[in-house]
């Protein structure tokens, strides 16, 4: 059940039916209810707190802000149910083995479900999606499922490199030797390399080698290409890659093909089944705009890596494809992790100036690379003290300098300065990579990717930055992709984590905007780069956004048995960091149906996804992140408020719902935050307990966004559960607990005695009573 949960998630996208920042809310029944799905699942609410082995539990008391309960309070589920939804909810109650449908769904809850999916039901969205409407039902009971499990072995790795004809344009032999050659550089050592080049035919240059020094290294790039000519026949490459592995290793599973080509080859078609048999993983680099576009399928069907590289040698595209594949599947302490990578086509000015940051994080096996177009550059790299650092290795023939420090780099700023030669044009790049200064602590890292491998116009995309230490997001980064056409032109694109728009959610260390500056059908690129100065970028402490519910115990007999405490940690506890650099490359995608002539205003405001009610008195104050005229970019025009006592009705028939009158509301510019406040008119609904509002956001063109998510307000003050205030539970061993009732009626019955016998057994008792009751009461602490 752990498994369909997870699966559910990643497969149809849905989400949990709980919600730990709202884990109760008020409910048409005038009740406080547990946010879960379903309601059925039954439990009860409590403070509940131990120390040693006492614990005591007592009703929840109503917050008087907020009207819901106690920080404190919890949802004890009982242990016996019969209910059988949610999986996502609480797959560890015995019973639960379905989703929840529409029949059981509870809309009501401040679930991330009804957050995210217009508080549809799990089963709704799943039954929705393409793996059901595509296929039939099975009749036969499913077969067993069958796991693999696979274990990181010694990487296997054939470059198969293009030389044919067309490679002679542009510069990109040379080009794709720099790359090829920086690749060699800096795969991992114990890696096995091999080598073939094609045009027409394929030519095996160097059969495996095992990469143990700088020998091997040296001698694989003696075999990089040196003229361009001939045709192309990719598939002649990829057999010849095939037969080089199986003659070191007898097979090609979990190997690596690393293809680049520039060109068309009309019979890739020939050789599409013995790549589906190879279990090899072929990685895509396409140079330049007229890459073949069929050998995608062969990246996908065998899960390998597509990148792109245009022909503008400034946006270091090729360099920054042969570093993504580098590293391959290492552990993170052994990974490249890319600082810089930028480039400047040089005319009238003659200096490249910039600077790098390396954090405490990384610092070993820090790697500077250089490379130019015609003449060497005078180049100069000062350390963090000022210390103007030597010992560039210079290769004249493929146009590139490298510097390896050794050890571990001295953490701070570096600074170079290039200058070009006496040439009227020139091009520079310069790249920084590095990898964990120290094993056992987690760097910084960043992972890039689009939401989509193929799109058609004009429907949007969404780039995506991950940015963490360890498992922990990094917050407050500046963060910008850049995304390139095939033909090079580029666009960039402050990406935010402000949980609007494109994010999902905020301050998670995913950082999202949506893509829809289109130039061209075609290949795109992706790279990000990311900065964080010593004040504004921290690390929150929090537990990761996909953990599972906890489950503080459960109710036995109508008695809690307490499960052990999960760690306190403050959920505004966030850690300052240091500066840092780090840039990514993503995958690249495939644009279709992009208009060539005019481009008519097609995109609306993005949908507004953060939308929170709050009520004060007579009036209800609104607040949410502002969408643009185009999704996330602009300013609207306009907003329309509605309202209703339903939920469903306002969800379902949004423009018959009462109209708010927002006249005095002007839109701020998209990402901005804002706040509207005004006072409710009459609900129509008989016997309405909520007011539930979304917003519906209009662009200049009259276009519409979708609704938003919708919010509520409570019409009413709930009552708390009435209960004991306090019930000892778990007493320390040794103690007893008096029955105050047989007591008194000893003292009673002694009372028909004497008065003497009464006075010794009243004065008596009362001492035995006080001391007991001391020792019978837990001592909590809290």
């Amino acid at each position: 059940r752990v498994f369909v949960h997870e699966w559910a998630h990643l497969r149809w996208g849905v989400f949990d039916e709980y919600n730990e920042d709202e884990p109760f809310y008020k409910a048409k029944s005038k009740k406080i209810e547990a946010t879960r799905c379903s309601t059925g699942i039954s439990g009860m609410n409590r403070v509940y707190k131990c120390q040693g082995d006492s614990c005591i539990s007592r009703s929840c008391r109503i917050d008087s802000q907020t009207n819901l309960y106690e920080k404190d309070c919890q949802f004890f589920p009982d242990k016996v149910q019969n209910e059988k939804a949610s999986i996502l909810f609480m797959q560890s109650i015995d019973s639960v083995v379905e989703f929840c449908s529409a029949k059981n769904h509870n809309r009501e809850a401040p679930s991330i479900q009804n957050k995210k999916c217009d508080s549809r039901s799990i089963w709704e969205v799943i039954s929705n999606s393409e793996d059901f409407n595509n296929t039939v039902p099975m009749v036969a009971p499913p077969p067993q499922p069958a796991f693999s499990l696979l274990k990181i072995s010694q990487r296997i790795v054939c470059l198969v490199l293009d030389k044919s004809g067309s490679m002679a344009s542009d510069n990109r032999l040379n080009r794709m030797n720099q790359a090829a050659k920086y690749f060699l550089l800096r795969i991992v050592n114990g890696s096995w390399v091999g080598m073939v080049h094609f045009d027409s035919s394929a030519y095996d240059k160097s059969q495996l080698i095992q990469i143990i020094s700088s020998n091997e290294r040296n001698k694989l790039s003696e075999t990089l290409p040196t003229t361009a000519s001939g045709g192309t026949s990719i598939c002649s490459g990829i057999k010849s890659a095939f037969q080089m592995i199986k003659h070191s290793f007898h097979q090609t599973d979990g190997s690596d093909i690393l293809l680049l080509t520039d060109g068309e080859d009309n019979t890739v078609s020939s050789c599409m089944e013995d790549v589906k048999q190879s279990g090899a993983i072929i990685h895509l680099i396409a140079l330049g705009p007229s890459a073949d576009q069929a050998v995608i399928e062969m990246t996908i069907i065998t899960g390998g890596l597509h990148q792109l590289s245009s022909d503008q040698a400034e946006n270091n595209g090729l360099i920054d494809a042969f570093g993504a594949l580098a590293s391959g599947n290492t552990d993170i302490s052994q990974q490249d992790l890319q600082l810089e990578s930028t480039g400047l086509t040089l005319t009238n000015d003659h200096w490249m100036n910039g600077t790098v940051i390396i954090d405490s994080t990384v610092g070993k096996d820090t790697f500077f690379l250089v490379t130019w177009g015609q003449q060497r550059p005078d180049i100069s790299l000062w350390d963090p003290s000022g210390t103007l650092m030597g010992g560039f290795t210079v290769d004249t023939n493929s146009k590139m300098a490298y510097l390896s420090i050794a050890g571990i780099a001295k953490v701070g700023i570096w600074t170079y300065s290039l200058k070009k030669a006496q040439v009227s044009s020139e091009t520079l790049t310069i790249t920084v990579t590095s990898r964990a200064s120290n094993s056992s602590v987690p760097p910084i890292t960043m992972k890039a990717k689009m939401n989509k491998d193929t799109n058609s116009y004009p429907s949007p995309m969404i780039a995506y930055a991950e940015v963490q230490q360890g498992y922990f997001p990094v917050l407050g980064a500046n963060v910008t992709a850049f995304i390139e056409s095939q033909s090079g032109k580029m666009e960039s694109l402050e990406l935010l984590d402000n949980g609007a728009g494109a994010d999902s959610f905020k301050n998670d260390g995913v950082y999202s905007r949506y893509f829809i500056a289109y130039r061209e059908n075609g290949r795109y690129s992706l790279k990000v780069q990311a900065q964080g100065g010593t004040n504004a970028v921290t690390r929150s402490l929090r537990n990761p956004l996909n953990k599972a519910l906890y489950i503080p115990g459960w109710v036995v007999n109508g008695e809690i048995e307490g499960n052990p405490p999960k760690p306190e940690v403050n959920e505004d506890t966030q850690t300052a960091l240091e500066s840092f650099s780090r840039t990514a490359s993503g995958a690249a995608f495939v644009v279709s149906n992009v208009p060539t002539n005019s481009f008519p205003d097609v995109f609306p405001p993005s949908q507004i996804t953060d939308l929170d009610a709050k009520t004060d008195e007579d009036q209800i104050t609104l607040t949410w992140t502002a969408p643009g005229d185009d999704f996330d970019v602009g300013k609207v025009q306009q907003y329309i408020i509605r309202t209703s006592g339903s939920i469903l009705d306002l969800r379902d028939n949004f423009d018959d719902a009462l109209q708010v009158n927002t006249t005095d509301l002007l839109p701020n510019e998209a990402n901005s935050k804002e706040t509207f406040t005004f006072k409710p008119g009459n609900i129509s609904e008989e016997n309405a307990t909520h007011i539930f509002i979304a917003i519906q956001s209009v662009d200049k063109s009259n276009l519409t966004s979708k609704v938003s998510n919708i919010a509520q307000v409570a019409l009413f003050i709930p009552q708390a559960d009435s209960s004991p205030d306090e019930n000892p539970q778990n007493p320390s061993p040794g103690e007893n607990h008096h029955n105050t009732g047989v007591n008194i009626s000893t003292l009673v019955l002694s009372v028909v005695g004497s008065v003497v016998v009464v006075s010794i057994i009243l004065s008596t008792t009362i001492c035995i009573l006080k001391k007991k009751k001391n020792v019978s009461r837990p001592s909590t602490g809290f």
